[in-house]
């Protein structure tokens, strides 16, 4: 992936935000680089404004850090906030898995089996980026299934971090299988209106994630 310049597809503060979002998220912009406006912009093709409104956004929610007189640079991976993400995962994800096993209607179980299958065929080809796409909608399926807005509200923002962490585990084929079948048995509690199940299922699921992204990031960040 690189920073190129964008199609009026969307409120333009929403593209430049997503843009840079996604280049911290893959590793094109690492820990630690500077994040220049002037330099965005231009690679953008826009207004120095709307990068300035993006990048205040990315500050507020911790992706970038003040370089003293220097401007922003990105923030490192932070593992206090990648376990409180995973503590409050924890708590909240079985919770909405076992209220859309009630709730999901036949069009949103429809949508989720189709999530699950595109991912298991992007992971198998090794489209680590699609793969992580495809994972981050997968929660937010269950998310919209759970019918309680706080939840997809709590969770959002949080999800962003976790894709940083979480590409590195789903570049490795046989992880990004274990991941979508994990996912496909969460489905499958969903399905057929097992609250108890789907509530097993993910919490499950967000252990063991917890220990593959743990493992795999601060092996790679400590090394």
């Amino acid at each position: 992936m690189s920073i190129e310049s964008l199609q009026r597809t969307k409120p333009l503060v929403e593209q430049v935000y997503e843009k840079i979002l996604d280049a911290i998220c893959e590793g094109v912009l690492a820990p630690g680089d500077p994040v220049r406006q002037d330099e965005l912009a231009e690679k953008l093709q826009v207004s120095r404004q709307p990068v300035l409104t993006a990048l205040s956004q990315l500050k507020v929610q911790g992706f970038l850090v003040d370089r003293g007189r220097r401007g922003l640079q990105v923030a490192p991976v932070d593992r206090a906030r990648f376990d409180a993400i995973f503590e409050l995962r924890s708590a909240l994800e079985p919770l909405a898995a076992s209220l859309a096993a009630v709730r999901a209607t036949k069009g949103q179980v429809t949508a989720g089996k189709a999530i699950v299958q595109f991912g298991r065929k992007v992971a198998a080809a090794g489209d680590a980026h699609a793969a992580l796409l495809a994972d981050v909608d997968f929660h937010e399926w269950i998310y919209q299934a759970s019918g309680n807005p706080l939840v997809v509200q709590s969770m959002q923002a949080h999800w962003q971090h976790l894709r940083r962490s979480m590409g590195e585990v789903l570049q490795h084929r046989e992880l990004a299988r274990d991941v979508w079948n994990e996912h496909a048995a969460v489905l499958e509690a969903i399905a057929r209106g097992d609250a108890a199940g789907a509530a097993r299922a993910i919490g499950a699921h967000i252990t063991a994630a917890h220990d593959r992204v743990g493992c795999k990031e601060w092996q790679v960040a400590h090394s």
